[in-house]
């Protein structure tokens, strides 16, 4: 098939998307272009998302479960372990994890697998893309090896492109339709078809010059974020000595109306993307003998903040006359940021597990997040444990991990003996200032 009939058929809605992957990127995607008209198989590997998603239901916070329920009604979607039926679609969006190793390297096992996957199946006239993110030079390096194993040759028989994700759940002035979508396609074919494909659904596309040119926006983006995080963690730690609130410094500097951009400290890094993407470009800099120490140093600074908190968790204690070994502690928030239920990457994750290592006796609450799950390195098999006077009372500490709207913090402050708070999130509160510790 001509690219030409594949634009013809993305225009006339006619083509059919499938989407390997049905997360926090997937499904989110999968919506759009349901909403813009057209049929969309959804594949993963897990069963029980399958499951749930041909049932009707959503296991996404922001996805509500009628979306789902109506696009299945239309027979606009459909979820599949079976990933034969890749030869039935006319595009396959790849959007999958692209988590790190112990080592701090690229784990790109889940996008090897992928395209070994596709290109059992992969004929003529179909466009892969490439969303998840990764070091440039892996659409050309990687994937296109795998595909064009097959016999089949890009930019004749097939198309390929890289579009990054930008995803940010729980965000409500953006969504995936809104948000610019950038798109790199391997050739002038591929990034025409890819192009078209996008525009179909998404309000603004972004064509660049190359898949490499599109990896590395997406790099850069997550850099910019994790060293200006970085920098703002240090000096939380420099004026938490000196006896200087950070947060009423930024909200001080953020009036000047140029040449500044609030950022905020935290507990850690959280998410799938900012504590793990640089890394990556920091990995493919040894191949041209270049160290990123920007991003190093950014790396090591948000790293440590956990144990900043914990240091500020025992001092606090200390002069309460308890040590934190056999303390009850009280976290509140698992998720990585304010009213979401993703977990990934969660810095609370790490304070659990730290304290835990110290002997505290630790418990969690989390309005999105009922109970844990078992992830790649983590698994605490706890339940989020109800918000009571008389519990939190109960606790040594309470530790304020995510920033929850859920909680009324004043009246969180009123019951509890000690509060340490990472996130500013008791700054309203007008009683029990003594109570509360920043971390």
């Amino acid at each position: 098939m001509p690219h030409t009939d594949l634009i013809r058929r993305i225009e006339d809605r006619k083509a059919v998307v499938g989407i390997v992957g049905m997360g926090y990127v997937g499904l989110p995607l999968s919506r759009s272009f349901c909403e813009a008209g057209f049929r969309v198989v959804g594949f993963d590997v897990d069963e029980k998302k399958v499951t749930q998603l041909n049932a009707g239901k959503s296991y996404i916070k922001h996805i509500p479960s009628k979306f789902v329920k109506d696009a299945r009604r239309k027979k606009q979607f459909s979820a599949t372990t079976r990933f034969a039926s890749i030869a039935k679609v006319d595009a396959i969006i790849i959007c999958v994890p692209t988590p790190l190793t112990k080592m701090r390297e690229p784990d790109m096992s889940y996008v090897s697998a992928t395209c070994d996957m596709v290109a059992k199946y992969l004929r003529k006239g179909q466009l892969v893309c490439l969303e998840s993110t990764t070091y440039p030079g892996t659409t050309r390096e990687l994937m296109l090896p795998i595909l064009e194993a097959t016999g089949l040759k890009v930019e004749k028989d097939f198309y390929l492109a890289f579009s990054p994700e930008r995803e940010d759940p729980g965000r409500k002035s953006h969504t995936t339709t809104t948000i610019p979508k950038v798109v790199g396609g391997y050739g002038p074919k591929s990034l025409a078809v890819s192009e078209a494909l996008y525009a179909a659904a998404l309000e603004t596309v972004v064509p660049v010059s190359s898949c490499e040119v599109a990896e590395a926006a997406k790099i850069l983006e997550n850099v910019y974020r994790s060293v200006n995080i970085a920098l703002i963690n240090e000096m939380k730690v420099l004026f938490d000595k000196m006896g200087i609130n950070v947060w009423e410094v930024v909200d001080a500097a953020a009036t000047k109306p140029f040449g500044f951009q609030p950022f905020y400290p935290g507990p850690g890094l959280g998410g799938h993307c900012i504590p793990i993407d640089p890394f990556y470009l920091t990995w493919k800099a040894r191949e041209y003998g270049m160290s990123t120490q920007f991003i190093e140093l950014a790396g090591e600074i948000n790293t440590d903040m956990p144990n900043y908190v914990i240091s500020r968790v025992a001092m606090a204690l200390n002069d309460a006359k308890k040590p934190i070994n056999g303390s009850k502690i009280l976290v509140l928030g698992l998720a990585y940021k304010k009213d979401v239920d993703d977990v990934r990457e969660s810095p609370s994750i790490e304070l659990i597990e730290l304290l835990r290592e110290q002997g505290a006796k630790v418990d969690y609450n989390d309005p999105h997040v009922p109970k844990t799950h078992r992830q790649r390195e983590h698994d605490l098999k706890m339940k989020s444990k109800p918000l009571t006077a008389a519990s939190l009372r109960s606790y040594d500490a309470v530790l304020i991990a995510t920033d929850h709207s859920a909680y009324d913090y004043q009246w969180i402050v009123d019951h509890a003996k000690l509060v340490i708070d990472t996130r500013n999130a008791t700054a309203s509160c007008k009683k029990g200032r003594k109570k509360i510790v920043r971390a």
